[in-house]
């Protein structure tokens, strides 16, 4: 019985090259995850940025032999402590707790934007007054014998008292404007940030409650919930930035076994360089590098030590004990030497009880003899990466599919698909979304015609952005499709851990469908949508609701 994730997040740091998928069955948690580990790789990559810069900053230095003597000393340094953290690969989890601290997940942070500063009111200069002293005419002896001297200096003094008064009002006028314009701003800024300080609060709170609801439904050994903390366990182990470190994780309740397909590392990934030489006389540097077989004995051990590691790391974390055996399948991604295409192998697969495994003091063994005394299945030389068949595989099947039939030839532009046989336009769904997946490697299955409202088709797409799992709902309908059949496909997308729906229909869709699609994934296709898709692929059809009202109506009859 195989239970999945059932949302995810495609993550990708460019800096190290690396890229998740993180899968589980809430939103929030799975966006929590994934920030932890993009900070994860943030923190990795400022770490190598430093490592680099601090290399570079020694390399500009190394101008004098005594400085390149040194500078081949710390780069040996760097080498053996680089072997040395393969080496303790297994001992470095001995020493720390691998159980999942629910509040460590939770979003603590406080909403660091700080509000709007308030508008200082810009002030205007005080209103002329007429009566004010630079206004009255100053006059002489002349002005005040001859009336018409005196009557222009007062003309004079009346224009430039309008004059300023004019020029206040203008100003007044302007500054009380900027005044109002900055305060409607402040108040559309103070909108703002308690929308957006509202917002953080929600997204907050409903993660951390989501992520407590991932906590309950853990404690009550979910099945999803299980997958999604060990998820975490081994997402929480640190390897080294080569590392592939990507898994898959299936769990069965009723047995209490868990499977893990793990990627190990392949040859190429792990560090060999263990010692750096100035060599004087030619004033050059000298990579001295393991022996091929010392090479090969530290590749083998350190895959043991992996396998021997992921088991103790799931096993002590296990709180609720939910797992009474792990199968553990470690595979490697590598060239055939033979062909030079990439292959990816199962090369070692072991089966561990939980008391059995518990009782084994991982400080003391030798992990490839502590591998066969588990029973583990792998080839003596873990290096030759000869494939060998797992204990217990992933179950990728789904009793459901049913083999499917030809449709689309026989349609043409004078037949009415929302007339068609129900069962005959699930196939005819199932043939276009085939020929628009097929391009891209991607494959389409129809499951069994129940006319229940399931899944109609199952699209698997490769792609590693937009892909995945999706499921298709065919609906040939003449009425208009209402909220509660978009509901069903969303609640179909959960249960299926698939990343998106799709619902064709010969019909339109109501507003209140529209808008529950919004934000949602899920694509709601409509009789228009389905004729140019027809058309796409090389085929032509009519959609008459009213003329296949009646058709279905007389065949009831």
């Amino acid at each position: 019985m195989s239970y999945r994730n059932v949302y995810e997040v495609e993550i990708k740091h460019d800096g190290l090259n690396k890229y998740r998928v993180i899968r589980g069955a809430e939103r929030h948690v799975v966006e929590q995850k994934a920030q932890a580990q993009l900070n994860q790789w943030d923190e990795m990559w400022m770490k190598k940025v430093e490592a680099e810069e601090k290399r570079a900053a020694r390399e500009r230095k190394a101008q004098e032999k005594e400085d390149k003597k040194l500078y081949a000393l710390q780069q040996t340094e760097d080498a053996e402590e680089e072997l040395k953290n393969v080496e303790n690969t297994l001992e470095h989890t001995l020493g720390v707790d691998d159980a999942i601290d629910w509040e460590d997940l939770k979003n603590t942070r406080e909403f660091d934007k700080s509000p709007p500063t308030t508008p200082i009111e810009v002030p205007y200069s005080p209103e002329p007054k007429k009566e004010e002293q630079v206004y009255q005419p100053q006059l002489n002896l002349l002005d005040k014998i001859i009336p018409s001297m005196r009557e222009k200096k007062e003309k004079e003094m009346e224009e430039k008292f309008h004059q300023e008064h004019k020029n206040w009002e203008l100003e007044k006028e302007e500054i009380e404007k900027q005044n109002i314009m900055e305060n409607e701003q402040y108040q559309e800024d103070v909108k703002k940030w308690e929308e957006e300080k509202e917002a953080f609060e929600l997204y907050q709170k409903e993660t951390n409650e989501a992520i407590e609801q991932q906590k309950k439904n853990y404690m009550l050994k979910d099945p999803v919930a299980i997958i999604d903390y060990c998820d975490m366990v081994l997402s929480n182990s640190e390897y080294p930035d080569e590392f592939p470190q990507e898994f898959d994780i299936d769990y069965n309740p009723e047995t209490k076994i868990m499977i893990v397909d793990y990627s190990l590392p392949s040859p190429e990934d792990v560090p060999t360089l263990k010692e750096v030489k100035y060599v004087q006389s030619r004033d050059e540097f000298k990579d001295v590098h393991l022996s091929a077989a010392a090479k090969r004995k530290m590749y083998d051990t350190l895959l043991y030590n992996i396998t021997l590691r992921s088991l103790h790391e799931l096993f002590e974390a296990d709180a609720i004990d939910a797992l009474e055996a792990i199968v553990f399948n470690g595979w490697v991604n590598s060239i055939d030497k033979a062909t030079g295409q990439d292959v990816n192998a199962c090369i070692l697969s072991v089966q561990a009880g939980k008391d059995e495994f518990e009782k084994i003091n991982l400080e003391q063994v030798d992990p490839k003899l502590c591998f066969k005394n588990l029973k583990g299945i792998g080839s003596s030389k873990l290096h030759s990466l000869t494939p060998v068949a797992p204990i217990i595989k992933i179950d990728r099947d789904d009793p459901r599919f049913v083999s499917s039939y030809s449709v689309a030839e026989g349609i043409d532009e004078n037949m009415n698909i929302a007339a068609m046989d129900w069962q005959d336009f699930e196939n005819l769904i199932r043939e276009l979304f085939e020929s628009e997946f097929n391009q891209g490697g991607g494959e389409v299955k129809i499951t069994r015609a129940s006319r229940d409202g399931g899944v109609d088709a199952v699209a698997f797409d490769p792609d590693p952005l937009r892909g995945g799992k999706m499921v298709i709902q065919a609906k040939r309908y003449t009425n208009v499709v209402g909220v509660s059949a978009v509901r069903d496909l969303y609640g179909t997308v959960m249960n299926e851990g698939a990343t998106k729906g799709i619902l064709v229909s010969t019909a339109d869709y109501g507003p209140d469908a529209y808008s529950f699609a919004k934000d949602k994934p899920l694509t709601l296709l409509n009789g228009n949508n389905l004729l140019h898709l027809l058309q796409r692929h090389g085929h032509k059809a009519k959609i008459d609701l009213k003329e296949a009202k009646k058709e279905l109506k007389e065949k009831e009859l």
